[in-house]
């Protein structure tokens, strides 16, 4: 009855490690230390690679917005092949030129600055995309590391019960306890059970996620070196809002549409087109020089219209970059108080699985006896259960909230985590 529907939770954990040992490239192994695995993931890890690509993008468009404009070569050759005196070529007037727009009004230079901009927001980007990848793969290397803890935990209940329901059949067999005793211990057997295949399709999943982040081209099965008694990764750097990559990134996506503001205000400025040439005259045998100067008359084009749409976008990054700071203040506050909570959590659960550990070994030692009863055990077992899971969710939250702190100070590298 406890096994049946969980059935299907230990189907999907088998499919799980199948799928990953099957599609891969490479065999299963374990996962290297977390700074290794952050620093290997530099070049694996596709959301990575998305940030460098989007800056190599902008600097291509900062490389062309230097490009002054091409000057253009023409050749004419008028009257010929008409009727009358222009049948045949003695009429003829070849004209050669070349011609060249010049950029008014400081153009280039504010193109330039505009491709530049767009350049270092790129750049604080990559930065803040760095900082989030750091944090959630201390957090799904935490996470995969506890289901492991996990499943060790629900082998050892499994164990435990399976121990405490061979004492109360064999209490049973001398008559010292009646048949429901026995019943009841046989159920929570098979809720242990449960428990264990539930903790294996939890495991798996985790680990998937930790090789798809990390980009691994081998599915990672298993955490040697722990992340969540080691230290866990944190920054030496005291956040603060001035500093927090959300806000840099506003910053200078402010900044980024400040500059293109100033570049459309100087393409209302007319370019000059400026051309200069030779010309052939073959009823004369004679050829002569020409020059030409052209310039748009800004009558119905000013560019307000870009203008406009421009200042909107100023006016709307204002606003996401007084959001970013009254954001960024908020969390370098709450991520503070949340790091010194786990701190504080995790030594109070370490000390109440030390209690519980005692007093589950005082009852088991008070039932064997014949001085306690099955149900008693039977707390105390899942005290103790409960007790070492607040640990693992201890320790994984503090790796958690260690790592936001750092997240808050911008940091990217590998940082310490032992």
């Amino acid at each position: 009855m406890f096994t049946h529907n969980r059935r299907p939770l230990l189907a999907a954990a088998s499919g799980l490690v199948a799928l990953g040992l099957s599609a891969g490239v490479g065999v299963a192994e374990p996962a290297p230390a977390f700074t290794d695995l952050l620093r290997q993931a530099q070049e694996t890890a596709p959301r990575l690679a998305e940030a460098r690509a989007d800056i190599a993008r902008a600097e291509g468009l900062a490389q062309q917005a230097g490009v002054r404009p091409n000057p253009t070569v023409g050749l004419e050759i008028e009257n010929f092949s008409g009727s009358g005196p222009y049948s045949g070529i003695s009429q003829a007037e070849t004209t050669a030129s070349i011609s060249q727009t010049l950029e008014l009004g400081g153009k280039r230079s504010a193109r330039v600055s505009a491709a530049q901009g767009e350049v270092e927001a790129a750049r604080q980007r990559a930065q803040r995309a760095q900082v989030d990848f750091r944090f959630d793969l201390a957090v799904a290397y935490a996470e995969a590391e506890a289901s492991d803890r996990r499943l060790v935990l629900a082998q050892e209940a499994l164990g435990l019960a399976e121990e405490d329901a061979r004492i109360a059949r064999a209490f049973v067999e001398q008559g010292r306890e009646p048949e429901l005793r026995r019943i009841q211990a046989e159920a929570a057997v098979q809720a242990a059970r449960a428990t264990v295949e539930e903790a294996q399709a939890a495991g798996a999943t985790a680990f998937a996620n930790l090789t798809a982040l990390s980009g691994s081209a081998a599915p990672i099965t298993s955490i040697p070196v722990s992340l969540l008694d080691g230290t866990p990764p944190r920054s030496a750097i005291s956040p603060v809002a001035s500093t927090a990559p959300g806000y840099l990134v506003a910053q200078a996506e402010r900044e980024a549409a400040r500059r293109r503001l100033a570049l459309e205000r100087r393409r209302a400025v007319p370019d000059v087109n400026v051309s200069v040439g030779f010309r052939r005259f073959e009823n004369s045998d004679a050829s002569a020089f020409i020059a030409g100067v052209s310039v748009p008359l800004p009558l119905f084009d000013r560019n307000r219209g870009n203008v406009r749409a421009v200042q909107a976008e100023v006016t709307a990054a204002e606003a996401r970059l007084n959001a970013a700071r009254f954001d960024a203040e908020a969390t370098v506050r709450a991520s503070t108080a949340r790091a010194a909570a786990a701190e504080t959590r995790l030594a109070a659960a370490r000390e109440g699985e030390r209690a519980a550990q005692e007093a589950y070994r005082l009852t088991r030692i008070g039932y064997e006896g014949g001085k306690l009863s099955l149900a008693e055990l039977l707390v105390a077992r899942r005290a103790l259960t409960d007790a070492r899971g607040q640990t693992i969710a201890a320790a994984s939250e503090r790796v958690s909230a260690q790592a936001a702190l750092a997240r808050m100070s911008g940091v990217a590298g590998s940082g310490d985590s032992q």
